[in-house]
Formats: C-alpha cells, structure tokens, sequence
C-alpha cells in the first residue's frame, strides 16, 4: 500500500495552477543563447523512503510526455556496489549511497522546476527554504564514481582481534587471530601459531572463516 500522503494520480500535462507557480522558485530562464553546458546542474530531490525508483520512472515519464527533454537530462538513484564474501564466496550486491534521495541532471526555470516537484513521490529539493541548491562538481564526481568507476568495496565482515580459520592455501586449517584488516585490498593479517610461534600471514577474505 502506498505511503501515506503519497500522490496517487497519474503525471499529467496540465499547465501549473496559480498557487503552485508562486510556490515556484524565482528563477532567470536564460536566454536561447547561453551556453547550454554552463546551465546544466545536478540538484538533489528528497522522495519518501523507498520511492527512488519509483520516482526516477514516474519523472522520466514526465519528461518525456511533457516533452522536458531540453531541460531535464538524467535522473540517479546512486547506487554503490559492495563485494560480499558469503560461504566463501564472492558476491556483488548495490545499496542505495543515499536513502531517500534522487539526482537530477537539469537547467533550473520555473516550468522545469514544476515537472519535477510534481512529481508522485517527490517531497522537494534540497536547498535553502524553496530555492534549490546544485550540487559542486566535485561532488558529482565523488558521487558518480562511487557508482562504479571504482571497484567494488569489500564489505568488512571480521574485526581485530577475532579468530578464524584458514579455509583455503598452504595454511589450510591452520587457525588465527586477526591483527589488521586491509578494505580496499579485500585482504587480512593473521597471526598463526607455527612452531610454537606466532607468525604473520596474508589472505583473502575468501580464504578465512568465522569460529
């Protein structure tokens, strides 16, 4: 069942009412000859939790049927994806980078503004009182590259200082104490007891097991 307060009314073309244009940004709609790449902005849209996709489908069925095309160009929900080392294992999973968010890619005017902002699912955007804020450049690229020009994170499922076992490798069987644990690489230092010494060793997460 939707959420309630969730707009259930499918995304029509009607031109915006008297209220909702003043509840509009003020925005300067650029002239036809300015440079199109200047005014093209990334913006965050808060949705209500667990709509994002939902809102990404239902707002790129707006552009397109309000023909919004020149002034909104994409639509993100950020996703990262993570590897997992289950059973020994390697498995990517994608979790939401940030909950309850969407990107939109878009040059802001009041009419581009209100295909968004009416939006089934969509609460506002993210600014200071009702003007929207664009993200920097640097964000964007920060957020862009977690959904996947990096390699997926390894996701920390041991501590320092817990035991395992040594499922894979010369040191099969052999039992351990974690002493550093290294995310990015997806790799452990375990310290085995091997002639009656301590003695580090490096494996993968895959080639250890919880006791």
């Amino acid at each position: 069942m939707p959420e309630t307060g969730v707009p259930v009314t499918a995304a029509g073309t009607a031109p915006p009412t008297e209220a909702e244009t003043a509840s509009a940004p003020a925005v300067d709609t650029a002239a036809p000859g300015d440079d199109e790449a200047a005014r093209k902005l990334w913006f965050v849209v808060h949705t209500y939790s667990g709509y994002e996709n939902k809102v990404k489908a239902n707002l790129e069925k707006r552009i397109e049927t309000m023909e919004k095309e020149d002034k909104i160009f994409r639509v993100v929900v950020p996703l990262e994806e993570e590897m997992e080392i289950k059973d020994g294992k390697r498995k990517i999973t994608k979790r939401k980078v940030f909950p309850g968010y969407v990107l939109v890619e878009m040059i802001m005017s009041d009419d581009s503004w209100y295909v968004v902002r009416n939006t089934p699912g969509v609460t506002g955007f993210v600014g200071s009182g009702s003007k929207p804020i664009p993200l920097q450049p640097a964000e964007v690229r920060s957020i862009l590259r977690q959904m996947g020009v990096d390699e997926p994170r390894p996701k920390v499922a041991y501590a320092i200082g817990e035991s395992v076992r040594v499922t894979a490798g010369p040191f099969e069987g052999f039992v351990g104490v974690i002493r550093e644990i290294y995310p990015d690489k997806g790799k452990l230092r375990v310290f085995v007891s091997m002639f009656g010494r301590e003695t580090p060793i490096e494996l993968d997460f895959s080639q250890v097991e919880k006791l």
